[in-house]
């Protein structure tokens, strides 16, 4: 009996100096079975960890150097030239610190439909406050955009080259559902706000941007005309991203190219495009510019297929309908936006399709339909695959 307490005093030692709870408390408990005398000993931490993550598919190492430190690495490529990668690092709790220390650092590579830009962010982000409902993070990214052809507009050739961006992003989330596959019960809630602009040398005026869909500037130009946001952190709506799995604000619209829905601008010749010289067409590219005001619901209805092996598998089948809608919003009186105009130029999409989860990644194939786009619009009826986290 005495070489347990030692063992459990040794124990509860260990995982004081982890810096992880609050009190850890160890009881020592006799075996229920009357033929076995012996005793078992389970540590039981009274405060669980101070932050609670979500479980990740990505490869990730844990206690690597004995602070309960969780290390990760993610990559994706999508089908629309994006490629992303990510390294992150969690420590539940650093000394007397109340809040967990989370950092990452993330690249991304974009090719923005047939507009020849070409956009490379490299960040890195800091958790300043993490609960299980609030999040506050500093934000630092270094952000290119080219155009190797010359053939965007002029007001996106305004807008290309270096800049350095500093926000701080505040988070609230609620989520009660069941599952993020395929919630049946339940409601989830996310709320983030991000002011930009934060860096002193900053050429763009500061903004707010409200993932409900909306950007407002913080300042004004010396002329009085409201100031417009920079061009890469505007709203897109499009995607074949999975409207179930994620909560947050407008971005897919099923059935629409990435980047392919709302105010286009067109293109100019390039200098060393001799097309014209050879009696060929030369009209130039769309330029989608985003907006700054956008609004997206959809409705989805899952149902099990009629196979019990694919059932025990979790694969299901689903039919959705979707719409959205983008508007700029700072070139205009803020008080006299064209709600009207605004509400009937959604467009909308509805389909249906099959949904595989694996432990690795959630496989979704759909068939989508356009009930209704607009000119320039990048639309299209026909089948999609999508794949995501888990």
């Amino acid at each position: 009996m005495r070489d347990l307490v030692r063992a459990a005093a040794a124990a509860r030692d260990r995982l004081r100096r982890l810096g992880a709870f609050n009190v850890v408390s160890i009881t020592l408990d006799a075996a229920r079975a009357p033929r076995d005398s012996s005793s078992s000993m389970s540590p039981r931490p009274v405060a669980a960890l101070l932050a609670n993550s979500a479980s990740s598919p990505t490869p990730s190492l844990k206690n690597l150097f004995g602070y309960c430190d969780t290390w990760d690495a993610s990559g994706a490529f999508h089908f629309d030239h994006t490629a992303e990668l990510s390294a992150g690092l969690e420590i539940p709790r650093i000394g007397a610190l109340p809040t967990p220390l989370i950092t990452r650092i993330s690249l991304l590579s974009e090719d923005w439909l047939k507009a020849s830009l070409k956009e490379h962010l490299m960040g890195v982000s800091v958790g300043l406050l993490s609960t299980m409902n609030h999040n506050l993070a500093y934000n630092l990214t270094w952000r290119t955009l080219n155009d190797p052809a010359r053939i965007s507009s002029n007001a996106i050739q305004d807008q290309l080259g270096h800049s350095l961006l500093s926000s701080v992003k505040y988070s609230y989330k609620v989520d009660q559902r069941d599952s993020s596959i395929r919630p049946t019960c339940g409601f989830g809630f996310l709320s983030s706000s991000q002011v930009e602009g934060l860096d002193p040398g900053s050429q763009y005026s500061r903004f707010l941007r409200q993932a409900a869909g909306v950007i407002l500037p913080l300042a004004r130009e010396p002329t009085g005309l409201v100031s417009l946001s920079q061009l890469p952190e505007r709203f897109y709506l499009g995607g074949n991203r999975s409207l179930v799995c994620r909560l947050g604000g407008p971005s897919s619209l099923l059935g629409f190219k990435s980047r392919g829905l709302g105010v286009t601008h067109f293109g100019t010749s390039g200098p060393d495009n001799d097309s014209s010289k050879n009696g060929a067409s030369t009209s130039p590219e769309l330029n989608g510019h985003g907006g700054d005001i956008a609004v997206t619901a959809f409705a989805d209805l899952s149902f099990d297929i009629p196979l019990k092996p694919l059932r025990d598998l979790g694969i299901h089948c689903h039919t959705f309908v979707s719409a959205g809608n983008l508007a700029k919003l700072t070139e205009c009186d803020l008080r006299k936006f064209p709600l009207t105009s605004f509400l009937q130029t959604f467009r909308t999409s509805l389909g249906f399709g099959v949904v595989v989860p694996t432990r690795l990644f959630r496989l979704e194939v759909k068939y989508c339909h356009i009930l209704k786009q607009f000119d320039h619009d990048k639309g299209k009826t026909g089948i999609q695959f999508n794949f995501s986290s888990p």
